[in-house]
């Protein structure tokens, strides 16, 4: 079986814990901040895990993760 390539772009942006869940980084947080509140933008802080029904897929993507 040959080795399975990782795709790099999913890697930068994902991030394995010990129980094996994906982590990941939350959207809406580089720009047009002003308008948002503190406690949203305090929020966007904390990490967020990849849905349960996109893990078979983002697996694929990153087979070492």
């Amino acid at each position: 079986m040959p080795k399975l390539k990782t795709k790099k772009a999913a890697a930068k942006r994902f991030s394995a814990t010990a129980t094996g869940k994906l982590k990941r980084s939350k959207a809406n947080k580089r720009h047009i901040l002003g308008k948002k509140t503190t406690k949203r933008k305090r929020g966007l802080r904390k990490a967020g895990y990849v849905d349960k029904t996109k893990e078979k897929q983002m697996k694929r993507i990153l087979p070492y993760a």
